[in-house]
């Protein structure tokens, strides 16, 4: 993936700018890939960029100013999404089968459900069982453009199963396992069934530095800042949002 700084960066006369990633880059993400995918079959002779209104939807997204200062998205960005996003779920609400679904579709030798779960509760902040426009962008704001620090607490949340606040071992072992049965078998050179276990048996023993049997938030992020070997694999999940 392409690698940002966090404060963005300064062009050739000294002016800041925002940090930005190329479409390409973009596209390697799965649920971007969903969204462009449906932005384009739905386009037709008349289409053209139209501010977050929708008449007929359960759910009203907020403004587009407010999600600009919210995203690291550009004002096109967010109107191109959104067009995917309610062409695809016409009620401004994505449910649980919609991950599920996306994910087969992208990993059909796999089985995708269990990962689906997992990342669907991780987006899924109010615990409501639908991801709101709002919540979907800001995710994936955070996983495609946030700062090494802010994709380290989105990825704690994601293995924190229960959301109690810390990460025990038979958490970080079903949300590896998940992406193993996803992926891993079918990667090259292919994977064991006992790796995800040997994975987390020898990284969890570092992040667990008073050994109480839980990592906190503070343990994961300043293992994985610190160590390189661990940073790799937390970085897995990226490759496949």
């Amino acid at each position: 993936g392409t690698e940002l700084s966090p404060g963005g960066q300064r062009g050739d006369r000294g002016k800041w700018q925002k940090p930005r990633i190329s479409r390409k880059s973009l596209m390697k993400c799965c649920l971007i890939k969903w969204i462009i995918d449906s932005t384009t079959h739905a386009q037709g002779p008349g289409s053209s960029d139209c501010e977050l209104e929708l008449s007929t939807v359960r759910h009203q997204p907020e403004g587009l100013e407010e999600l600009q200062a919210q995203t690291q998205f550009t004002r096109k960005e967010l109107q191109s999404l959104y067009r995917g996003f309610k062409n695809e779920c016409p009620s401004g609400l994505v449910d649980e089968e919609t991950f599920k679904t996306i994910y087969s579709q992208f990993f059909p030798q796999g089985d995708a459900t269990t990962y689906a779960h997992f990342l669907f509760n991780a987006f899924d902040m109010d615990r409501n069982g639908s991801i709101r426009f709002e919540d979907f962008v800001i995710g994936l704001s955070v996983l495609l453009r946030g700062s090494e620090t802010e994709k380290l607490r989105w990825a704690f949340n994601l293995y924190d199963i229960n959301k109690d606040g810390c990460i025990t071992k038979e958490e970080m072992l079903a949300i590896m396992t998940s992406i193993y049965d996803m992926m891993g078998r079918y990667t090259s050179p292919s994977v064991r069934d006992d790796d995800p276990s040997e994975h987390v048996d020898k990284f969890f023993q570092k992040m667990d530095r008073n050994r109480d049997g839980v990592v906190t938030i503070d343990e994961f992020i300043e293992t994985c800042q610190k160590d390189e070997d661990i940073m790799a694999s937390i970085k897995l999940f990226e490759n496949v949002i």
